[in-house]
């Protein structure tokens, strides 16, 4: 049989599987609640359907969908009026505000390509993402202006708008608004005066003219991580977030007429393509209302779920323990928010942390965790819904993703042979998806190395269940292996997370002259403990295999990116000071 005959028998008796255990409520097709058509006319049809319901409420600055409609075609025609052509690319080096979503939309109605910049870039970081898309357009927040200024030169960079967080600030804000929010950097500005801003003298002109949409045409470059290397932009297309979109809100159980919209709180950052798919995109697909934050404020937070019925939350797990650690927390003021869902990039979701949540607010809201994904398949791929009675989803091998959204194959492969592997097996996970990206911004090296044969080699380890549900196990090069067994840091995190006195742990490979390699976990512990390195190691040998225990290093706090994950690259650093300082004579180590 030829290897495309085995593949379509693997799948078959996956997708089989999978069918036996879907859950209920989740829709087993893709759903286009008004027809697979550009998210700009989705704009339009709720402008036109409801014009008052709130489209975008930030600290009470309450836009409608038929205001956010005029915005949108009045920043397209200053784009149009500043010569801005389809396929351009623009920038927006913004942090969460409602010009963010005015410039998203109103670059996809002038036909170019949008570019999200994360705002908290440094020089370098700047240089390299504005010069590589070419973005000659940039809207950027006046207290970033000198940061651009300082690399324009180095990049293609001709017309610059500059706004301000109190172009959209009310004069007396509903939530808590974080310091130095109110004005601009040198205070010469209030909260409510934008009588000078460039960016209402910029939508004050006419309404562009809508390019005609090409649902297949490039229209966002979203940049990786950059965890590996320089980040790479990602091309993606209307259709991809359409279909992202659509998949996405069927799994989290909305409503897809519209005529019981959704209240969805966004604090996450919408540069972010989580972000983007669950502040922007769900929304606008559903008619319904985002919460915007402009950045995490566990008061804000309170406050909105309870002023605003907030059904729907996306947040780091680490949020949701801080609620429930805050005073002014009730779990009954907190009872609309049905849709709690947890990413687990530091802290992981535990049986423990659930349950204290489904106490506090209700049984009706069941933390867990958010979904597999990335930013090559614009991240939302896999769902975890129906697999939570039993904490089905947090005892099984970590890390639990899941079935695939409507649509969307996994496979796992041998990574040398891309043979699919029995159910069970570790190896690599390959993604085939309608929201997959087209290929790397001008990389086809590159593309062509994670693109073959329409699937996206991701890299990642994994295993697929015998209910045909994926299990993540970590990146290939942070596999340890251990006098030959493997060893995959997410499972010794998963596993460390459960003991009660801790609060987050990392786990790197570190060189070991007898066994090859073993594994070394950075603890932070749970304030108020004393926890210390030799107690935890004694409770991972009764906790986990031997060969698994990991070496423990107690750390005060864990080095985090701009986008929430933990800097595993100053971890290895450390590692391999550990290791060299554990491998020089004694004579050396004096006074270490």
């Amino acid at each position: 049989m030829s290897q495309s005959g085995r593949v379509e028998d693997y799948l078959a008796d996956v997708r089989a599987r999978q069918r036996r255990v879907w859950p209920r409520e989740v829709p087993a097709e893709v759903v286009h609640p008004q027809g697979e058509r550009p998210l700009t006319e989705y704009l339009a049809h709720w402008s036109g359907h409801c014009p008052d319901r709130v489209a975008i409420n930030f600290y009470g600055r309450r836009i409608g969908y038929a205001e956010l409609e005029d915005l949108t075609a009045r920043f397209c025609g200053w784009l149009q009026r500043t010569g801005v052509r389809p396929g351009d690319r623009v920038g927006v080096l913004l942090p969460n505000c409602p010009q963010f979503v005015v410039a998203m939309l109103g670059i996809l109605r002038a036909g170019a390509v949008h570019v999200p910049v994360n705002p908290m870039f440094r020089e370098h970081e700047l240089r390299h993402e504005l010069a590589d898309a070419g973005v000659e357009v940039l809207v950027v927040l006046d207290s970033l202006r000198p940061l651009v200024d300082a690399v324009r030169e180095d990049t293609a960079v001709r017309e610059v708008l500059v706004t301000r967080m109190a172009d959209f600030l009310p004069a007396d804000p509903d939530l808590p608004v974080p310091p130095g929010l109110s004005g601009t950097g040198d205070g010469a500005a209030s909260a409510g005066d934008g009588a000078a801003s460039a960016w209402n003298r910029a939508l004050g002109g006419a309404r562009g003219r809508d390019h005609p949409a090409d649902l297949d045409a490039l229209a966002a470059l979203n940049y990786t991580g950059g965890t590996t290397g320089l980040p790479k932009g990602c091309e993606h297309t209307q259709r991809h977030m359409l279909y992202t979109a659509a998949t996405a809100a069927a799994a989290g159980g909305m409503d897809l007429s519209g005529d019981r919209p959704d209240v969805l709180l966004i604090y996450v950052p919408v540069f972010w393509i989580a972000g983007e798919d669950f502040g922007i995109l769900l929304p606008l697909l559903t008619g319904s209302t985002i919460v915007l934050l402009a950045r995490w404020d566990p008061e804000a937070v309170l406050r909105a779920v309870e002023r605003y019925g907030v059904t729907l939350m996306l947040g780091t797990v680490d949020n949701y323990v801080e609620l429930m650690d805050h005073p002014r927390f009730s779990g009954a003021a907190l009872s609309s928010l049905t849709q709690p869902r947890a990413m687990s990039f530091v802290r992981k979701l535990t049986p423990r942390i659930r349950a204290r949540w489904r106490a506090l607010v209700g049984g009706h809201s069941v933390l867990r965790e958010a979904s597999y994904g990335m930013t090559e398949t614009h991240t939302a791929d896999s769902i975890t819904a129906g697999f939570q009675d039993g904490d089905h989803d947090l005892l099984t091998e970590p890390v639990f993703c899941g079935l695939p959204v409507p649509g969307t194959d996994f496979m796992v492969v041998d990574e040398k042979t891309a043979e699919p592997l029995p159910l069970g097996e570790r190896g690599e996970i390959l993604v085939r998806s309608p929201s997959l990206m087209t290929g790397y911004w001008r990389q086809p090296e590159a593309t062509a190395r994670a693109l073959r044969g329409g699937w996206l080699h991701t890299g990642d380890v994994g295993l697929i269940d015998e209910d045909g549900c994926l299990h993540y196990l970590g990146r290939n090069k942070e596999m340890i292996k251990v006098s030959g067994m493997s060893v995959f840091p997410s499972e010794l995190e998963s596993l460390l997370a459960r003991h009660p006195d801790v609060l987050s742990a990392a786990v790197v490979p570190m060189d070991d002259p007898s066994k090859g390699q073993v594994p070394l976990a950075f603890v932070e512990p749970r304030p108020g403990a004393a926890l210390e390195a030799e107690q935890l190691r004694a409770w991972a040998r009764d906790n986990m295999a031997a060969y698994k225990v990991p070496v423990v290093v107690c750390v005060d706090a864990l080095p985090m990116t701009t986008t929430g994950k933990v800097k595993k690259g100053e971890l290895l650093d450390r590692a391999a000071r550990i290791a060299g300082a554990n491998a020089a004579p004694a004579a050396d180590r004096k006074g270490d």
